[in-house]
């Protein structure tokens, strides 16, 4: 499929009462559509589907979108269609995370905020031998492209092995490590499971 037609396909997928914020509406996206407008049809898409919870914005909507970002060489936007779809697959987690100072801490350079970060996580397993296992999941800074060490911001994390994350509850604190060391402390914000162990509302 072309830009339009993937576009037009997602909107197909958003109930037509659904609004942005700014009460955009799915027939003020295909307006777009129809003048070509077809980055600024993605990005009301996009926050349309923001907008609600996981379970209630299916897989393929956000599969449309990353497809269109990528025909458009929107990186940061097709990056974050296919977290979305992550999100669904494998459940999303919200979390305040504070990173320790550059001094206190190995690494010297900011992370990145898209999803590239797969650092692991202290949730409270143990190993065999009754020591610390870790699990690891993928880390996306909300509205920053990078945090500084130091630095404190509202991250969601994909886990690589949901089964390990089923206990996670808001409220909870959980560390963040790239080695031995602790890199940063989170505060659980929200918990979502996968999409396909939702029960159906």
């Amino acid at each position: 499929m072309d830009v339009p037609e993937l576009l037009e396909s997602a909107s197909l997928l958003v109930p037509e009462e659904t609004a942005t914020e700014n009460d955009i509406t799915v027939r003020d996206i295909r307006d777009y559509l129809v003048h070509d407008e077809w980055e600024i049809a993605l990005g009301l898409l996009e926050e349309l589907g923001d907008g609600h919870p996981l379970p209630l914005v299916p897989l393929a909507f956000w599969e449309k979108l990353a497809d269109a970002a990528e025909q458009l060489r929107l990186e940061r936007s097709s990056a974050w269609c296919h977290w979305r779809c992550s999100e669904i697959r494998n459940g999303a987690i919200r979390a305040d995370l504070t990173l320790r100072p550059t001094a206190d801490a190995r690494r010297t350079t900011p992370i990145s905020g898209a999803g590239v970060l797969r650092p692991m996580w202290d949730i409270g397993h143990l190993s065999p031998t009754g020591g610390r296992a870790v699990s690891i999941a993928r880390l996306w800074v909300e509205d920053m492209p990078s945090l500084e060490s130091g630095g404190r911001a509202t991250v969601r994390l994909v886990p690589l092995t949901p089964s390990q994350w089923k206990h996670v509850q808001p409220g909870q604190l959980i560390t963040m490590h790239e080695d031995q060391t602790v890199a940063g402390t989170a505060v659980i914000l929200e918990v979502h499971g996968p999409a396909t162990t939702m029960p159906a509302e």
